[in-house]
């Protein structure tokens, strides 16, 4: 449930029509990765760090717009959650972190995690939304389901943008 007492499906329903709102006819994508993180943050009790790791070159991801404590600064696509999203380009959920292969402990008290890529349609990797939990886990397909449509919107608007890597 979220916190409102709608199921989550319905939340995150809400808060993508918020963020599709907020950011229309913004053309900057770091402003967008800003406002999606806040907004995401905020609407679910479970959500601990809410952030983006931009593609900055090959094979790296830096730290973008979050909230929460702070992240790692930068991440290699051959480590952790987020490089594993990174590298295959796919949705990784994990209830356990301590469980996960080569985890990256950014924050002692993370116990859950889902990585999200953000794609445009052409299948070019601008960003990836991670998005930590204190709780184990406390993610579930509803979670999926609904970061990946609002990554999908973010990588469908900001395609070809003069603000994201080339």
């Amino acid at each position: 449930m979220s916190p409102r007492g709608a199921p989550r499906r319905a939340a995150y329903e809400n808060v993508r029509q918020t963020i599709a709102s907020l950011l229309d006819g913004e053309d900057d994508f770091v402003a967008a990765m800003a406002t999606a993180a806040c907004e995401l943050h905020h609407a679910f009790d479970h959500y601990d760090w809410t952030g983006f790791y931009r593609v900055t070159r090959p094979g790296l991801l830096v730290v973008g717009p979050y909230q929460g404590g702070h992240g790692c600064l930068r991440i290699p696509f051959e480590r952790g959650v987020c490089g594993k999203a990174a590298r295959d380009r796919a949705t990784v959920l994990v209830p356990d972190v301590e469980a996960f292969p080569d985890h990256i402990a950014c924050s002692s008290t993370t116990k859950s995690e889902i990585v999200v890529p953000v794609l445009t349609p052409e299948g070019a990797l601008l960003a990836v939304l991670d998005v930590d939990s204190d709780a184990p886990g406390a993610f579930d397909d509803d979670d999926r389901s609904g970061l990946e449509a609002i990554c999908a919107d973010l990588g469908r608007a900001f395609s070809g943008s003069p603000s994201t890597p080339a």
